[in-house]
């Protein structure tokens, strides 16, 4: 599929207050740029005129962002009101993600979490990068937070002749560039990341970038938003992937995605999503704002590099 094709939107949930897309790979989400680019915004316009919002930037309220290299699940709100309910749900980290991903090597446990601290790397030329707490050849990893991820892994298979593993993996905190950072900090970078990934010739590289967002959950106090998106990393799509060992099916895994229950409120946090904010509450602060707005911004890992 053509993501430079307007037409080419692929819609996985639709309800009166919100949309979730399928966004291709290498696609940008919007873009101020003179020229002329494919972006998520204009697809959705053109697709959905009638429920663009002339009052936003953009047109569409995104919930949140998707790096330009990572395809999957991406939530719209409708209307300002629902945009509300979805940034409360995000604010007090009730939203559940999955990401489905091919990582070079054979990961040997098949469950892990993974635990390490994650920081802006100050080494000259990579200031839009990220590192883990204590990384070598680094001059320094500015502000490092705790950052979880969990990882189980599916299958092993060659990727066009090299060692890989299919894993999901679950971001129980949501930093800049977490999953990507925290597969090379395993040593099992994500194929197709040039980033953070090891470094080949450029005939080997593939198509794209292996990180899909395969499943997503916002439980606002009207409606649960659940969306699951197909699987791209099945050989019927790409040839180059064999996968031979079976570990896990991603089927049950899915089922314990959907039934699990939704991720309590962090401390401090107001009342969770399914209780409507009283009306007496204060209003939210500008710096609160400023705050949940950052927390926001690291779940999209950075914009284009």
């Amino acid at each position: 599929m053509d993501a430079g094709r307007t037409e080419n939107l692929s819609v996985v949930y639709q309800s009166q207050d919100f949309l979730v897309v399928n966004k291709h790979w290498d696609l940008r989400i919007d873009s101020r740029m003179w020229r002329e680019t494919p972006t998520l915004q204009k697809q959705l316009r053109h697709r959905f005129p009638e429920l663009a919002d002339p009052d936003t930037c953009y047109g569409f309220r995104f919930c949140h962002q998707l790096d330009f290299s990572t395809s999957g699940a991406l939530c719209v709100a409708l209307n300002k009101a629902a945009a509300g309910r979805a940034y409360k749900c995000f604010k007090e980290r009730r939203v559940t993600k999955a990401y489905l991903a091919l990582v070079r090597g054979h990961v040997q446990e098949n469950q892990m979490t993974i635990s390490y601290a994650i920081g802006r790397n100050s080494t000259e030329g990579r200031a839009h990068t990220m590192c883990i707490e204590g990384t070598q050849g680094t001059q320094g990893c500015e502000n490092p937070k705790p950052s979880l991820t969990e990882l189980e892994v599916l299958e092993h298979g060659l990727y066009a002749g090299a060692p890989v593993s299919k894993v999901l993996l679950r971001p129980l905190t949501g930093r800049t560039h977490q999953l990507r950072v925290h597969c090379s900090a395993l040593s099992h970078p994500v194929v197709g990341d040039l980033t953070y990934g090891q470094a080949l010739d450029q005939e080997d590289q593939p198509f794209r970038m292996m990180l899909h967002a395969f499943y997503l959950r916002i439980p606002t106090h009207t409606e649960r938003v659940e969306a699951c998106t197909p699987d791209p990393f099945v050989p019927a799509l790409d040839a180059c992937w064999s996968p031979h060992t079976l570990v896990q099916s991603l089927d049950q895994l899915v089922q314990v995605l959907r039934t699990a229950p939704d991720p309590g409120p962090t401390e401090g946090s107001p009342a969770p999503c399914s209780t409507p904010t009283p009306p007496s509450k204060p209003p939210e602060t500008e710096a609160q704002r400023a705050s949940c707005l950052q927390w926001l911004s690291e779940w999209t890992l950075e914009p284009d590099n």
